[in-house]
């Protein structure tokens, strides 16, 4: 897929964006060193062009609520076009995966799973096993704290790939 021109502006804002969420006019012009309108209409264009999907709170989900956070790789037993097909649909629609990455290797899918307790996910695993999704194998990993959590720095990655 050929990559959109950006340049060192419209990666500066979306830095911002992405470091602060929603933002003032003001405010973001005054991060970007840009003028309000045209800070604005850049903001406009990158959205648009489809750069921005979303606006997110990061929410300290154990100050409100006790959980259980899993990790878990899946390997299916077919590895036909319709077999991903099937297993990402359903996976699509399961509140409890939060992430979910397909790979290379050893393994075809990496999950991240949250739910209220251990009892829970595993409800979660069996309606899977038992849904008819191929899976031929999978391992579970017990997450017992979060060391980081991040999204990647933008304007490093980019200097990086150009390299």
């Amino acid at each position: 897929m050929k990559k959109l021109s950006l340049d060192p502006t419209d990666i500066r804002i979306l830095s911002a964006l992405q470091q602060h969420g929603q933002l003032s006019k003001a405010r973001l012009a005054e991060l970007v060193n840009l003028s309000p309108t045209p800070c604005w209409a850049r903001l406009d264009r990158l959205k648009t062009g489809g750069f921005i999907r979303g606006y997110h709170a990061d929410i300290s989900l154990d100050r409100i609520v006790d959980f259980t956070q899993v990790v878990v790789t899946i390997s299916l037993t077919n590895h036909r076009k319709a077999d991903f097909d099937r297993f990402e649909a359903r996976i699509k629609v399961l509140d409890e995966i939060t992430d979910c990455i397909a790979t290379g290797g050893g393994m075809d899918y990496v999950m991240r799973a949250i739910t209220p307790n251990l009892a829970a996910f595993q409800s979660m695993m069996d309606g899977l096993l038992t849904a008819d999704l191929g899976i031929g194998r999978y391992m579970t990993y017990i997450a017992t704290r979060q060391v980081k959590s991040s999204q990647p720095n933008l304007g490093k990655l980019l200097a990086d790939s150009r390299k």
